[in-house]
């Protein structure tokens, strides 16, 4: 589901690797705050409570690395973990969320601006509930991606919580959908932060970048 191929060799360096030491790095809420632009950065974006702090505490085998919420809104701040030349960024959600609309219109600015000047960012992972699929307000984000013309690649979260017939439609159409923007990775990856699945191959999807890259 993956649309790339891992062979266990390659399995097992993501997997290794993630267990590695994790830290976190800081959290930046203005342009001026951002850490330098050192190694390699992967972000995650997605609607407020897709799920994308508890996918990178699954991701690094962490249960506290990013702190999860059932709040929409709970992130306000680029927060970055580090470990060796890579670094992991949890966007605040865009869409709904349970913080005042000046809040949000300045951490909706920051994220713009961070897509747009940010040379290290390899790749950003576009979080979407398999349980919904696409929906309107992830429609601005990916035009922003393309315009930026940053890499992006859609995870399906929650696909636990999703009948198995129910999840090929959602990756059908998910697919038919991205294939027609540039900037898009053409595979998407189907996981979930509770069971696991899908996991060993974002990783290694993120390891094989990293070594593209280095």
């Amino acid at each position: 589901m993956s649309g790339e191929a891992f062979t266990p060799d390659e399995l097992e360096a993501a997997r290794k690797f993630f267990a590695g030491d994790w830290r976190f790095l800081s959290a930046a809420s203005s342009l001026p705050t951002l850490p330098p632009m050192e190694g390699i950065e992967i972000a995650f974006a997605g609607r407020s409570n897709v799920g994308k702090s508890s996918l990178i505490n699954a991701l690094t085998g962490r249960k506290a690395l990013a702190r999860t919420s059932h709040t929409p809104g709970r992130t306000q701040e680029l927060i970055f973990f580090e470990r060796g030349p890579l670094t992991l960024v949890d966007m605040p959600g865009y869409g709904y969320a349970a913080a005042p609309k000046q809040k949000v219109q300045e951490w909706t600015q920051l994220i713009h601006d961070y897509l747009r000047g940010r040379a290290n960012l390899a790749r950003v992972y576009v979080l979407i509930d398999a349980r919904h699929g696409l929906k309107d307000a992830d429609l601005p984000a990916l035009d922003l991606l393309g315009e930026a013309a940053v890499s992006h690649q859609i995870v399906l979260t929650k696909a636990d919580q999703v009948k198995p017939a129910e999840l090929e439609s959602r990756i059908a159409e998910t697919q038919a959908t991205i294939s027609r923007r540039a900037a898009a990775f053409p595979g998407l990856i189907a996981t979930s932060s509770r069971s696991g699945a899908g996991m060993p191959d974002l990783r290694a999807a993120v390891n094989r970048l990293l070594s593209e890259r280095q």
